[in-house]
């Protein structure tokens, strides 16, 4: 996709002006850019809606799915340079409603609010002999047609009030195409139902989910008060990764209108009445549809209490089930509690005060995410603040290191109330305490659907070894290990790749603070060691 600049000056794309006069010329950058400044007044309605604070990475599919619901779109410019949108509707109506939708709720685009009102330009003009300069838009534009001619109809069938609530304004009951099915595939890290509210509420006001275990596969029902709401969430997310190359989601309509809850726990909740009870936290729940029991959804057994080794894909890696979130859990009262979903701090406590170092902790913890800021508390220095690139990675880390011995002490691991780590104020003491690592060269998962997420396990007595260069032998890895203080108690090369190795410790304590002082070691003048855990033993 072209730059914002590259794609006013070349594209022959141009707004339409308002009916004052306007003496620029269209093809100069520096107009085009006066002419999509800020629109400061919401202005009367018109077709084309001008829509600010868009993320970088917008594209135009991604602004089409925001108008989408309320009627068909005609065309789409997106203004990447200025974090600005313009969207053309069919029809007047259309962009009537959307604005008044989004007037009383917040629209986003990858988790960032963005402003929807009416553009003082009456329409999108767009030269077709440069249209090859915007084939990403085209494209987005058939694909909306298709859509708009399926499932958009369903929505302009209702005869306009599928933009209210289903029963009136008392958002307590659904109808036709509100409630949505969710499938999760490829599912490598556990979703708890509160992951699926943070991810759903923010196209609709979330009225009850339902999570089951169905043809082994993790699934979950999800009701709107209105057609517009499912339809939007169903456009933006389906096919979409909930974290990095992994947990997609797969989305349809249920065939029911509305969810009948029983209970308020880890598997179904009702947003409606906070009031009823938990139950025994069994999945066995009386999911009902107009009254009649549905079967499909009884006697579900409840998959979240199996071992680690239940693997998907063949990887080996923890499916959903891998943790035993009962409502006394730590990590689940920390993933609950309304502010905290998208956490990405760590508050790490019960360190060895004498051995640890912001370096052992970007070591440790980067095994499971991008360590962003370390900072230990200098009036508290066995504590610690860490801050991870995503919320996944900082629940990857609590999973699988809470109470781990480090330097012989049982860490503690938690989410943190504090949304990033302040580095020191110019003057203010610090002792070397804090450490800014976003450029860090060390980080494992910085691009994306990296193979190293497929290869994140437990921590265990055996480490799996990489990069190590040809002239590297057995003894020099066993002597490099023994001058650190380590007794290797086994090894192996890869037998297909000479650059990996297994080396087996004596327990996971002394695996810990080996991968903490092995990883980046020198071993040539170009090579620096990688280490991890191992799912396997030699």
């Amino acid at each position: 996709m072209r730059g914002s600049d590259e794609l006013l000056s070349q594209s022959g794309v141009t707004v339409m002006a308002p009916a004052a006069p306007h003496h620029a010329d269209n093809n100069n950058q520096d107009s085009a850019a006066k002419k999509v400044k800020l629109e400061q007044n919401v202005g009367k309605p018109s077709r084309v809606i001008h829509i600010r604070n868009i993320p970088n990475e917008t594209t135009e599919a991604e602004i089409i799915q925001l108008g989408l619901p309320f009627g068909r779109v005609t065309n789409v410019l997106v203004l990447k340079g200025k974090n600005q949108a313009f969207l053309e509707m069919a029809e007047e109506i259309s962009a009537v409603a959307m604005v008044a939708y989004f007037g009383g709720c917040v629209a986003q685009l990858r988790g960032r609010a963005v402003y929807v009102q009416f553009s003082n330009h009456k329409e999108l003009k767009t030269d077709q002999t440069h249209s090859n300069a915007s084939a990403s838009a085209q494209a987005a534009l058939q694909a909306a047609q298709v859509i708009s001619n399926s499932a958009g109809a369903a929505i302009v069938a209702g005869g306009g009030n599928a933009l209210q609530p289903a029963n009136g304004g008392t958002e307590i009951q659904g109808g036709p195409n509100t409630v949505l099915r969710v499938i999760i595939e490829h599912m490598l890290y556990p979703i708890v139902l509160d992951v699926l509210y943070s991810i759903f509420q923010r196209y609709g006001k979330v009225l009850k989910i339902v999570t089951f275990t169905k043809n082994n596969s993790f699934q979950a029902l999800i009701q709107y008060p209105d057609t517009v709401s499912a339809q939007t969430a169903k456009t933006a997310l389906d096919g979409q990764n909930i974290y990095n190359g992994c947990c997609t989601l797969r989305i349809d309509y249920s065939k029911m209108t509305c969810l009948n809850v029983k209970y308020n726990n880890d598997k179904s909740r009702d947003y409606t009445n906070p009031t009823l009870p938990s139950g025994d936290g069994d999945a066995h729940q009386l999911l009902t549809s107009g009254g009649v029991l549905a079967p499909q959804f009884l006697g579900l057994g409840s998959g979240l209490a199996s071992p680690y080794g239940v693997g998907v894909g063949g990887v080996g890696l923890p499916a959903f089930g891998a943790l035993t979130l009962t409502p006394a859990s730590p990590a689940l009262r920390a993933l609950a509690a309304p502010p905290l979903p998208l956490a990405t701090v760590l508050l790490v406590s019960n360190l060895n005060e004498e051995m640890v170092t912001p370096d052992a902790l970007f070591t440790l913890f980067g095994v499971y995410g991008d360590v962003q800021r370390v900072k230990i508390l200098y009036n508290k220095k066995d504590s610690a603040l860490i801050q991870m690139a995503e919320p996944h990675q900082a629940h990857l880390a609590l999973t699988h290191m809470d109470k781990l011995r480090v330097f012989g002490k049982a860490m503690r691991v938690m989410l943190s109330k504090h949304q990033t780590v302040q580095l020191p104020k110019e003057g203010q003491p610090d002792a070397g305490l804090t450490r800014d690592y976003s450029q860090s060269p060390l980080h494992r998962f910085k691009k994306p659907g990296s193979k190293n997420y497929q290869n994140i396990y437990p921590p265990s007595a055996t480490l799996h070894l990489s990069n190590i260069p040809a002239t590297v032998t057995e003894e020099d890895i066993k002597d490099a290990f023994s001058k650190r203080g380590f007794t290797i108690k086994a090894f192996k090369f890869f037998p297909k790749d000479r650059k990996m190795a297994l080396v087996q410790l004596s327990s996971i304590d002394d695996a810990v603070t080996a991968l903490i002082k092995m990883h980046n070691y020198q071993l040539s003048e170009s090579n620096h060691l990688r280490v991890s855990f191992s799912k396997s033993s030699i």
